[in-house]
C-alpha cells in the first residue's frame, strides 16, 4: 500500500507537466509545423549553388519552425471563442480551458517573434522580410477576415504560400523568379486543400458562425467549381519549374503525372459534391505536396 501511494505520490506532477507540455505542443499545430518545414527546406534546396551551407540551412528550418508553431499558437488564441462551439477543435487547449489565454497568448508571441529575429538576424534581412509578410498576413489579415468573408480562403493562401519564399531568401539573400514559381505552387495547391477541409467540416464551420465558401454555397456547386479551377491552374504552375530551367525534364513528366492525379481527384469531386470526395481530395492534396517536393529535390538541375 505505501509503495502505492509513494508511486503515485511521484506520478501526480510528472503526469501534470507532461500534460501541460503536451497541450503547450498542441497549441502549436505541430502538423502545420512540419509541412511549413518542409517546404522551407525544398525553397532553400532549389535556391542553393554549389556546396550546400548546412549551419546556415540548419538555423533557416530552426527559424521558419519556431515562427510557424508560434503564428499557429496566435492563430489558436484569436479562434478559441470559435473553436470551442465546434466539435473538431471543442478539446483543444485554450478551448477546452487546459491553457489560459494569457498564458497561451504570451507563449505564442513569445515564440513568432523569436522565429522573426532568428530569421532575420541569424539568417539575413530578406528571410526576416518575408517572415514577417507571413506572420502579419496570417495573424493581422487572415485569422481575422475569416469572421467575415468566404474570400478569406485566398487571403489565407498567401502566408500558406511563403514557406518556400522564406527558405529561397534564406539560401540567396532575396526573392527570385524561382521563388515567384514557388509561390505560384503553394498558393494554387492551398485552395484545393483548404476548401476540402471546410467542406469536410461544413457544419461545425455553420454553428461557429464563420462565413467559409462552404458554408454559404449550401449546394456545393461553388465550392467544387473553384477546387477544379484551381487544380487545373496548378497542373500547369507544377510543370513550370522546369521551363524556369530549374529542374529537368524528368521532373516535368513526374508533375505532370502528379498534377493529373490530383486533377482527377478534383474532377470526381466536381461531379459529385460529397463529403467522401472532399475526403479524398483533402488527403490526396498532402501526398501530392510531399511527393511534388520530394520530385522537385530530386530533379533540381
Amino acid at each position: 500500500m505505501r509503495l502505492r501511494t509513494a508511486t503515485a505520490v511521484m506520478d501526480g506532477p510528472s503526469q501534470g507537466i507532461a500534460a501541460r507540455l503536451s497541450d503547450y505542443l498542441e497549441l502549436t499545430k505541430p502538423g502545420i509545423v512540419t509541412m511549413t518545414v518542409v517546404t522551407t527546406a525544398g525553397g532553400y534546396y532549389m535556391a542553393h549553388s554549389g556546396a550546400l551551407d548546412l549551419w546556415r540551412f540548419a538555423h533557416a528550418l530552426m527559424a521558419s519552425m519556431l515562427l510557424a508553431a508560434g503564428a499557429c499558437a496566435l492563430n489558436q488564441y484569436m479562434e478559441r471563442d470559435v473553436d470551442a462551439l465546434m466539435e473538431r477543435t471543442r478539446r483543444r487547449p485554450l478551448a477546452a480551458g487546459r491553457i489560459g489565454a494569457a498564458g497561451a497568448f504570451a507563449f505564442g508571441l513569445m515564440l513568432a517573434l523569436s522565429g522573426l529575429a532568428y530569421l532575420t538576424f541569424g539568417v539575413n534581412l530578406a528571410a526576416g522580410a518575408a517572415g514577417a509578410l507571413a506572420l502579419g498576413s496570417y495573424i493581422l489579415v487572415y485569422t481575422p477576415f475569416k469572421r467575415v468573408s468566404s474570400l478569406c480562403t485566398l487571403v489565407g493562401a498567401i502566408p500558406g504560400a511563403m514557406p518556400p519564399v522564406i527558405g529561397w531568401a534564406a539560401a540567396t539573400g532575396g526573392i527570385g523568379f524561382g521563388a515567384g514559381v514557388l509561390f505560384a505552387i503553394m498558393f494554387l495547391w492551398q485552395i484545393p486543400h483548404s476548401l476540402a477541409i471546410m467542406s469536410m467540416y461544413r457544419e461545425d464551420y455553420a454553428r461557429a458562425g464563420l462565413p467559409l465558401l462552404p458554408v454559404v454555397d449550401t449546394t456545393g456547386e461553388a465550392t467544387v467549381r473553384q477546387s477544379l479551377v484551381n487544380a487545373v491552374a496548378l497542373l500547369v504552375a507544377c510543370v513550370m519549374p522546369s521551363v524556369a530551367g530549374m529542374t529537368g525534364l524528368t521532373y516535368a513528366a513526374g508533375a505532370a503525372l502528379l498534377g493529373g492525379w490530383f486533377l482527377y481527384l478534383n474532377v470526381r469531386w466536381f461531379l459529385d459534391p460529397a463529403r467522401p470526395r472532399a475526403r479524398r481530395v483533402f488527403f490526396g492534396s498532402l501526398i501530392y505536396l510531399m511527393a511534388l517536393f520530394a520530385l522537385l529535390v530530386a530533379g533540381k538541375v
